[in-house]
């Protein structure tokens, strides 16, 4: 019995060992974000709160704490309360299988991209309970968007990774990053990292695709009759899932920890501090395009997506086959 509780808080020990830097991340890239913006359009942005304003996010967060959470008369109580957590709960079990290092991952399986697939999946049953719940016309249109625009990124994510399996040949995200020890996987799937970039802004909400939470048509989107705390959880993991992406096209196209230089000093840092520089390098060209680039129409999303993204991945999937199979490079194991 106590070799169990020993495993168990061990477990424990690991799962917090993880989750407490996300969380303490999501707010750091909020101020960040912030930051970004500012620099962008001439403003300061967060700078009073602390020093240089780091602290704005815990005041925002203390805000969203005391605040009251308000549930509509005509909504569905239980499911309106459930789809925050969803929410928040899938984007955060989503990183379990993220390798920091190669002997440095909560879960490394074996079916690491596919367990990435199956979280990611779900979670746009948060955003749909949400937006139906609220029984409002507005949060329901968000939510009907939400749906599909996840569903139609998804496909092109998948068939984008399917040209960094065919490299490899396995799904385990460490054996993906070691596949990259001579070359990251960016330069000949340049192409591909674009695609997937811009596929990331679309799964994750962000603008120019934040057309689930367009201000100007929907007030707020799915999110509309949202306050308090339950509003923090949804922000909470929009925010964590577009730290997600950053890490997954950091592993999948960007070598992961891998150092650019092998040689002094760069071999000196610690390979983790390696991959939390490519997701912010990654998270920063997220802000800069929400700073720049103007909303798209509702269409023009969905025709990007099913009309020009999926065809071009798709024959990228079949140039690369080939390429590998005409040169004897497909992997052996």
């Amino acid at each position: 019995m106590i070799e169990y509780l020993n495993i168990l808080f061990a477990e424990v020990y690991k799962i917090l060992f993880l989750l407490i830097p996300v969380l303490v991340s999501v707010a750091m890239i909020v101020w960040l974000d912030r930051r970004v913006w500012a620099f962008v359009q001439k403003r300061r942005g967060p700078n009073v709160v602390g020093p240089f304003g780091l602290f704005q996010s815990l005041a925002d967060a203390l805000k969203y704490i005391f605040k009251e959470i308000i549930i509509p008369a005509s909504a569905n109580k239980i499911i309106f309360i459930l789809a925050p957590i969803i929410t928040m709960t899938l984007a955060l079990i989503s990183w379990a299988v993220i390798p920091f290092d190669e002997d440095f991952v909560l879960a490394d399986i074996n079916v690491g991209i596919l367990y990435l697939f199956a979280v990611s999946s779900l979670g746009v049953y948060g955003i749909i309970m949400g937006g139906w719940a609220s029984n409002s016309k507005y949060p329901f249109l968000g939510a009907i968007r939400s749906a599909a625009q996840m569903v139609s990124y998804e496909v092109s994510i998948g068939v984008i990774i399917i040209n960094v399996l065919l490299c490899v040949g396995s799904l385990n995200l460490t054996d993906i990053v070691l596949a990259q020890e001579k070359l990251w996987f960016v330069i000949p799937l340049f192409p591909m990292f674009v695609i997937f970039f811009i596929s990331a802004l679309a799964e994750t909400n962000r603008p120019p695709f934040d057309l689930p939470e367009a201000e100007a048509e929907l007030v707020a989107g799915y999110q509309t009759e949202y306050s308090g705390m339950m509003y923090a959880m949804f922000w909470l993991g929009e925010y964590a899932n577009i730290l997600l992406m950053c890490s997954l096209g950091s592993i999948l196209f960007l070598g992961g920890w891998l150092s650019p230089i092998d040689l002094y000093p760069f071999s000196l840092v610690p390979s983790p501090l390696w991959l939390i520089f490519k997701i912010l390098l990654l998270f920063i060209l997220f802000s800069l395009v929400k700073a720049i680039v103007p909303r798209y129409r509702y269409d023009q999303l969905m025709k990007l997506g099913w009309k020009i993204f999926l065809p071009l991945s798709l024959i990228w999937v079949v140039l690369t086959a080939s390429y590998l199979f005409y040169f004897n490079l497909l992997p052996t194991n």
